[in-house]
């Protein structure tokens, strides 16, 4: 980087282009908001010029556009890569605007070229029927955020920077957005970016003063609050200030708030140098860095800047008014008024009359990938895959299955300990997780990398090997966080894993919602090259959730995102560990998913070999064959089950029964991956109606016994053949401090209840198993009258093994 910051960088011909381009980008957004037709205003306009229903927003746009001009500058004399965050939630005009100045747009879409034509086409497409968003949605070139929602901006510039040392992100940060959790938590990202390995965010806070109908909180605190503020954060603020008295449009009232925005961007970017020098002196020395305390810019200006003051005597400039459209009401009066906003902004010194841009703004936009609409890391287009080592090798070895027990998620953790190995020099693959990586089991990534970790340290500290300043665990207590960084370090080519309770992932549930989101719209762009998928491993889960209780309980995630489109999501409940080692290998492999993984963190039961979960994982369900009897035979009763604890239970229930009715036919039916239970028509790993009937069959009862709301069982296989037979059980919100079996009785699934409901719906057993039945029952007396005395589980229970 190079550049000497000065009070007054820009030369007069240079300041005034620059505001020239800015106002090229205001008539460009304000067009996209109102216009049908007349582009560049050669015919006098009338109402049928204008969209029959006006959609947008306006207010923020102008800030984003000066901001954008002000970027370029920085791209093109400091020669860097730069990503454009943002935040303010819909200011797609202004984004489609800059692009295609600099020409990106029409690469992407050559239909709308820098002409008169292309501009209508640009007017005519936003928020228009089957058209584009008024956000900076997936189809904005240079786009990695979409504005739709609210909080993220900060956190994913921070993942987006992460490992990307060449790389400068502007995170642009609306007032508004600034009053959200996620966004509050995420500024304290400046203790794990390193300043060497990792590249420079710069945040813009944009003060603009106002919500939908509200004003904004960070705009009602004075200059010393918000310093104080930041400061708390760990930055340095650097103020910009359009001052009340110079809201109106001359040009000359302009020049010192470019002047000052210019020297902002200077300074910054000088003190991003400085610190990174500092830093590589420290390590030079062998001395650990000490946190810097990093640049970020307060903007301060009228919300529906260079818009229209007053409309029929209402405020709208500095005021909520101009948040969205300022005027939508089309009458006679209000054509003059939109006519008179748009031609304040001198067409004619802004475009040729062809409609293309004059060749002295087009020369200040950046040239080739260097220009932000261009940015490849931001189009998935310099992503590498994972080396990976070969999974079978962890392979947990036992002599029968159902009799020796493993800690799943950590075989899993030895896994992903060499794979952050194999991965040390690409720096493409991260740990992300809420405070949660020792207690889900991954400890052993720690013997190659410990949690970032660039906070103050104390002298005890020294012990723990775990924090360390360019670690490659990511912990934060904040899935909202987490989620963020991991959702920009996938959308930037990079590739990791995010570890959560269960019952808490919930927090993210609208961030996964809107990364989904994102994927299904991309997946059909094909400038958009397939990103690493974003992969959760859920664990602390319901059932083994009886020491912390009923808020600690909640498999409904998985119902969450069974709701989205069958293209980007996938959803794996191994029941033991060589089975998850397979979907490991197979998750990180993949692009363009969501894979949510659900497994068990306590010792448990392992049932299939290397070689069986491998084709177990693959097909996504299958028969059983050692735990089933019917080899010879039609089956009585299907036992089906998805689920760590559900395929125990559903196991200990088999045994029961075999015991006491030799002569039943038990067709035993494991579920790894839960979309196979959808028709082939609904979803890629579907099952065909043939395919599920020779497994379930048609005619047969099915007991299944599910890790998460039973109810979703039947949504996922209502259209079978045999719905009708299905009884599924699982979670039924019931649970509290109790015992680990206690868990699955009070919400009927365990193995006494399983049994029960084979008996009650097998025709043959209705009539001579009222015996068995009435034990069964008798035993789930026994367990409530022995946990209240003992405190634990029957030894029958806590020490089944199968058997046969």
């Amino acid at each position: 980087m190079r550049g000497v910051t000065v009070a007054q960088p820009l030369s007069p011909s240079v300041l005034d282009r620059m505001h020239r381009y800015f106002q090229a980008a205001n008539y460009l957004s304000v067009g996209q908001i109102y216009l049908l037709d007349n582009p560049m205003l050669k015919l006098p306009l009338k109402r049928e010029h204008i969209k029959p229903r006006l959609l947008g927003h306006w207010g923020t746009t102008p800030g984003l556009n000066f901001i954008f001009a002000h970027a370029n500058r920085i791209i093109t004399e400091r020669e860097v890569n730069m990503i454009y965050i943002t935040g303010p939630g819909h200011g797609g005009p202004g984004f489609v605007a800059n692009t295609w100045l600099e020409g990106s747009y029409e690469e992407f879409f050559p239909s709308i070229d820098r002409s008169e034509a292309g501009m209508q086409r640009l007017f005519k497409q936003f928020s228009f029927p089957r058209g584009i968003p008024s956000h900076v949605a997936p189809e904005t070139p240079g786009s990695m955020h979409e504005g739709g929602e609210l909080g993220y901006s900060v956190s994913h510039a921070y993942g987006a920077a992460l490992d990307n040392p060449d790389q400068v992100v502007i995170a642009v940060v609306g007032d508004g957005e600034a009053e959200t959790g996620p966004l509050a938590a995420s500024w304290h990202s400046t203790k794990y970016i390193h300043p060497i390995n990792d590249g420079f965010v710069l945040p813009i806070l944009h003060l603009n003063g106002y919500k939908i109908a509200n004003p904004t909180l960070l705009a009602r605190m004075d200059k010393e609050e918000v310093t104080k503020l930041f400061e708390g954060y760990g930055y340095e603020p650097i103020f910009v200030e359009l001052k009340n008295e110079t809201f109106n449009d001359k040009p000359e009232t302009f020049v010192q708030i470019h002047q000052d925005m210019a020297a902002a961007m200077d300074l910054c970017m000088d003190k991003f140098a400085a610190i990174r020098a500092k830093a590589e002196a420290e390590v030079a020395a062998g001395q650990p860095i000490v946190r810097p305390r990093w640049p970020m810019i307060v903007m301060r200006t009228p919300k529906g800047w260079t818009g229209p003051k007053e409309i029929k005597g209402k405020k709208v400039e500095d005021y909520w008014r101009s948040h969205q459209v300022p005027f939508s009401d089309i009458d006679g009066e209000n054509v003059l008024n939109l006519e008179k906003w748009l031609a304040s902004y001198d067409v004619k010194s802004l475009f040729n009359d062809d409609g293309s841009v004059k060749e002295e703004l087009t020369s200040l936009a950046p040239k080739g990938q260097k220009r932000i609409g261009s940015n490849p890391v931001v189009h998935g287009q310099v992503s590498k895959d994972l080396k990976m080592p070969d999974f079978r090798n962890y392979e947990v070895k036992f002599a029968k299955p159902g009799t020796e027990n493993a800690e799943m998620t950590r075989v899993m953790g030895k896994f992903l300990r060499d794979i952050m190995k194999e991965n040390e020099a690409e720096k493409n693959f991260r740990i992300f997780g809420p405070d949660e990586t020792a207690s889900n089991r991954w400890n052993d990534v720690f013997e190659v990398s410990g949690k970032t970790w660039l906070a103050n340290y104390f002298e005890e500290d020294k012990t723990n090997d775990f924090l360390q300043q360019d670690g490659r665990v990511m912990e934060i207590l904040s899935e909202h966080t987490c989620q963020g960084w991991l959702e920009a370090y996938n959308l930037t080519g990079r590739h990791g894993f995010f570890s959560c309770y269960e019952a808490f992932i919930h927090v993210i549930d609208s961030m996964f919602n809107q990364h989904a989101k994102w994927l299904k719209t991309t997946r059909h762009i094909n400038w958009r090259k397939p990103i690493p998928s974003l992969n959760y491993l859920l664990t602390s889960h319901v059932w083994r959730q009886d020491h912390n209780g009923f808020s600690h309980q909640d498999p409904g995630f998985i119902d969450h995102v069974v709701n989205k489109k069958a293209e980007v999501i996938r959803v794996y409940l191994p029941a033991d560990a060589n089975t998850l080692l397979s979907v490991t290998d197979h998750v990180l492999r993949s692009r363009h998913y969501v894979n949510v993984v659900v497994a068990g963190k306590q010792p448990a039961l392992q049932y299939l070999t290397m070689d069986q979960a491998i084709k177990h994982a693959t097909k996504g369900l299958g028969i059983w064959d050692w735990a089933s009897n019917d080899q010879d035979g039609e089956p009585d009763v299907v036992m089906a089950c998805a689920g760590e604890i559900p395929t125990m239970e559903a196991l200990a229930a088999t045994d029961m029964l075999r015991q006491h009715f030799p002569d039943l036919k038990i067709r035993f039916v494991n579920v790894c991956d839960l979309m196979t239970l959808q028709p082939n028509e609904e979803h890629p790993h579907g099952l065909t109606d043939r395919e599920f009937d020779a497994i379930f069959t048609a005619d047969k009862p099915v007991m299944f016994a599910f890790h998460g709301y039973p109810w979703l069982i039947h949504r996922l296989t209502y259209r079978r053949n045999g719905h009708a037979n299905i009884h599924a059980r699982g979670y039924i919100e019931e649970g509290s401090t109790s015992t680990p079996f206690d868990m699955v009785v009070v919400n009927q699934l365990d193995r006494f209840n399983l049994a029960i409901d084979v008996i009650d719906r097998v025709p043959k057993l209705q009539k001579i198993g009222a015996h068995v039945r009435q034990k069964l029952t008798d035993k789930l007396v026994e367990h409530a009258q022995y946990i209240a005395d003992v405190g634990d589980d029957m030894p029958e229970v806590k020490d089944w093994k199968w058997p046969y």
